[in-house]
């Protein structure tokens, strides 16, 4: 399998104000390929994992020889996470139905659900990501280093779980508009967070 960039269902400048066109268009034709470019580099000596999707591979980085394992996890982490994120954007969608009531139930209320990722998003020190996963039945908010990705498990990652929500919070994807105040970007993907894909994502993950 050679990995390529998603077919983006929007604009570089759909998301302005809270996400800028240049910040958009740069992220996803230049980091996100390069992520892409140099997983798919390491995977031509790599035959045994070629056929795997970028989920499964992320999955399986346990197995990967040591001297390919750190370049793998970042590259093809980088290309699971990104992935993910463009699908998480859009106007226009509520919270609402199973998902609704699981944050309610696991974190007393939306807002309260809200204040501890903005926390764990500020928290996460230099580059990296904030989460929301479900995990043994329950959610869980995260974040994860670089471009480590939940469903690389404990050993890798450090946590484990699958991932509903996540927020990139690395400089480059904020930093041209927001420079350092990275808790106006953060408040901001309340916004155009795409309520309908994480539902979709809850109502079919499997612990």
């Amino acid at each position: 399998m050679i990995f390529m960039l998603p077919t983006l269902p929007y604009r570089f400048d759909a998301f302005e104000p809270f996400i800028d066109q240049t910040t958009m268009e740069i992220h996803y034709t230049k980091h996100h390929q390069n992520y892409i470019t140099n997983a798919n580099l390491i995977l031509e000596s790599l035959p045994q994992f070629a056929q795997l999707s970028v989920e499964e591979l992320i999955q399986q980085l346990d197995q990967v020889p040591h001297n390919k394992k750190m370049a793998l996890r970042n590259y093809a982490g980088g290309h699971a996470n990104h992935s993910l994120f463009w699908k998480l954007l859009k106007h226009g969608t509520k919270i609402q139905g199973k998902l609704k009531n699981a944050i309610e139930s696991d974190f007393g209320s939306i807002i309260i659900f809200q204040e501890l990722f903005e926390q764990v998003a500020m928290n996460c020190f230099g580059s990296g990501w904030a989460w929301l996963v479900k995990k043994n039945n329950q959610l869980l908010v995260v974040s994860t280093a670089n471009q480590d990705n939940p469903l690389m498990g404990e050993n890798i990652s450090s946590v484990s779980g699958y991932p509903i929500l996540g927020l990139d919070v690395w400089e480059h994807a904020y930093y041209l508009k927001y420079q350092n105040r990275r808790s106006d970007y953060i408040k901001s993907f309340w916004n155009i967070v795409n309520w309908d894909e994480a539902s979709i994502r809850f109502n079919q993950c499997e612990d």
